[in-house]
């Protein structure tokens, strides 16, 4: 449904549908916050403490399940 007020279109949408976008929006946003936290919290290890790591353990394997990009 669409009204013309003041020379300006507006919609009308349904409290569902508006329920539904704000929940949508909130799960973005609660989800990139919580990327940040965590590394934030990753804990830093030297270069000489990753080479120890890795002769203990080996190399990490290079294979990741998933990949995001944010600005710390």
């Amino acid at each position: 449904m669409t009204y013309r007020i003041d020379n300006m279109l507006t919609t009308a949408i349904t409290p569902d549908k508006l329920k539904s976008i704000i929940k949508d929006s909130l799960r973005e946003v609660l989800a990139l916050e919580l990327m940040k936290l965590r590394a934030d919290l990753v804990p830093y290890v030297s270069s000489r403490e990753q080479k120890e790591i890795e002769k203990k353990y080996g190399k990490p394997s290079r294979k990741t399940e998933k990949s995001v990009e944010i600005e710390l």
